[in-house]
């Protein structure tokens, strides 16, 4: 309870973000985290925030970007036993720690107007699936979700099209639809400038 309050307080006043989300592995000089903070300048300078998991990689990527441009840059941070602590690049009155998983993911759910999925491992795909269901049930209002890198996620896609969808009917015609796939901050920023010319930008729940 104590982390919901702490968390609830220190997001309120945020203003529209962006959640990325992505390895903690990806080193400096990757491409995929040249490409993180390239996008996540740009969204910054586009104004809106960033929010990522605080540990280093991608988060410590776009965090990086975000402080580049001066906008406003959130780590949700959480103990793991051997890889995650908090960059450098978080505004000092943004950084918060948590213990439980689930409250984290509240905190980026509830205060982004966007997901970004960059390439990552299984805390990654956690919270892509957790957001898909959370768009595709409805619980969301309509929100932007984009994977970043077709060349990393397009095994994935062609899975859920051939297997999930096609052969065994278990998501529905125009779900992965909701999911868009771009490789460059370019397209990223078009998207974002589309859809909420006819989208409010609002909170999500």
């Amino acid at each position: 309870m104590a982390e919901f309050v702490q968390g609830f307080e220190a997001m309120a006043k945020i203003g529209p973000c962006i959640s990325i989300f992505g390895s903690a592995r990806t080193t400096a000089g990757h491409k995929y985290y040249d490409l993180a903070v390239e996008l996540a300048k740009r969204l910054a300078e586009e104004g809106f925030g960033i929010i990522t998991g605080g540990g280093p990689g991608i988060m410590e990527a776009a965090n990086k970007g975000a402080n580049m441009a001066g906008g406003t840059s959130v780590g949700l941070n959480i103990a793991l036993p051997f890889e995650q602590s908090a960059n450098k690049f978080i505004d000092n009155d943004k950084s918060l720690d948590f213990d439980y998983f689930f409250v984290r993911k509240v905190m980026f759910t509830k205060y982004s107007q966007g997901f970004i999925m960059m390439p990552g491992g299984w805390g990654t795909l956690d919270e892509f699936f957790e957001v898909a269901t959370l768009i595709q049930t409805r619980k969301f209002t309509q929100t932007p979700m984009i994977c970043m890198g077709s060349e990393y996620w397009k095994g994935l896609f062609h899975w859920m099209d051939t297997i999930m969808h096609q052969q065994e009917g278990n998501i529905s015609p125009g779900d992965l639809d909701m999911i868009k796939i771009f490789d460059t901050a370019d397209e990223v920023v078009a998207y974002l400038h589309e859809f909420y010319s006819h989208n409010k930008l609002q909170p999500n729940f």
